[in-house]
């Protein structure tokens, strides 16, 4: 397969943000602000779900991919020099915003919906969504302004200290750490397998390289393949530490090598890894549309927190 990839994104004019409260500001991000932006997600998150789970890491990553266009893509609210608030069309139909709790409830969020409605209507876009803790305040919010449910998300966690059972792979398969000339193939075969679920236009080798070898802090093991006994790479994990904790950012096996006990034994292999590197506790995600939750809570993960994914069709 050909890959897919981005020469970078025109220069384009910001769109202005209006509907502020007096005496609060706008402009568009730079990487200068990701700290502040993650500082303002992780307050939400504190508010909604007790900890931060979203690293500075994540912010980075995804803002560096080459077809990305943070100045288009962006607004920030601030009052003074505070970030208070900002929102970003991530791309296709995929938005985030974030709002401290303290200015919550002040029409922030009304000003920072129509700016993304806008400004991915320009983009081409014909629906925008995201996803956040059920519940919560941006939940209560898009339900009310007209978001339709369109999946439920679950975050599970292998709690601190819980031993691993043993997954041997079947006779013949072997986990080794990717290399940089296995890069191309890993993302053919992840990007596969999403695909087989997912209603999103396939990611560019070059995006998809910059959340995974190019993120911030990106070693070897992080991303482990799986071959078959005749060598054919058939599966993938990619995992990487958030502070305390690793998070299994995706796992797949082709479709013609499953139920097998395959994706298991590469959990464990992630799970053991990230052990061994330090991390007391291991998370993942999965959804609805996934149907894998059952796999993930019978090697011994337990929910830690629901989130919702809304859309509006614009």
């Amino acid at each position: 397969m050909t890959p897919t990839t981005a020469a970078g994104p025109a220069a384009t004019t910001p769109r202005p943000l209006t509907g502020l409260p007096a005496g609060l500001t706008s402009r568009p991000l730079t990487l200068a602000d990701a700290e502040a932006v993650h500082a303002a997600i992780a307050a939400e998150e504190v508010a909604d779900l007790g900890e931060a789970e979203m690293t500075l890491e994540d912010v980075l990553s995804d803002w560096q991919r080459p077809s990305y266009d943070i100045t288009a893509s962006t607004v920030g609210v601030l009052d003074g020099d505070l970030l208070v608030a900002y929102a970003d069309h991530s791309g296709g139909d995929v938005v985030y915003t974030a709002v401290l709790p303290a200015y919550q409830g002040r029409g922030i969020g009304t000003a920072l919906a129509a700016w993304l409605q806008a400004t991915a209507r320009a983009a081409g876009a014909t629906r925008i969504g995201t996803q956040v803790p059920e519940g919560s305040a941006a939940d209560r919010f898009m339900r009310d302004h007209g978001y339709a449910l369109r999946w439920t998300a679950w975050d599970l966690e292998l709690p601190p200290g819980r031993e691993l059972e043993a997954r041997p792979l079947p006779e013949g398969y072997a986990l080794r750490d990717a290399a940089p000339a296995d890069h191309e193939a890993a993302w053919t075969l992840l990007e596969d397998c999403f695909l087989e679920w997912s209603d999103r236009a396939r990611v560019s080798l070059d995006d998809f390289g910059a959340r995974v070898w190019g993120r911030p802090g990106a070693e070897p093991w992080n991303l482990r393949l799986l071959h078959a006994p005749d060598g054919t790479l058939v599966g993938a994990t990619h995992v990487h530490l958030a502070g305390d904790a690793a998070y299994v950012a995706k796992v797949a096996v082709r479709p013609d090598h499953r139920g097998r006990g395959l994706a298991p034994a590469m959990l464990v292999d992630a799970f053991g890894l990230a052990r061994a590197h330090g991390a007391e506790r291991c998370y993942l995600s999965t959804d609805t549309r996934a149907g894998a939750r059952g796999l993930y809570e019978r090697v011994g993960m337990e929910v830690a927190s629901t989130w919702v994914n809304r859309a509006l069709t614009l």
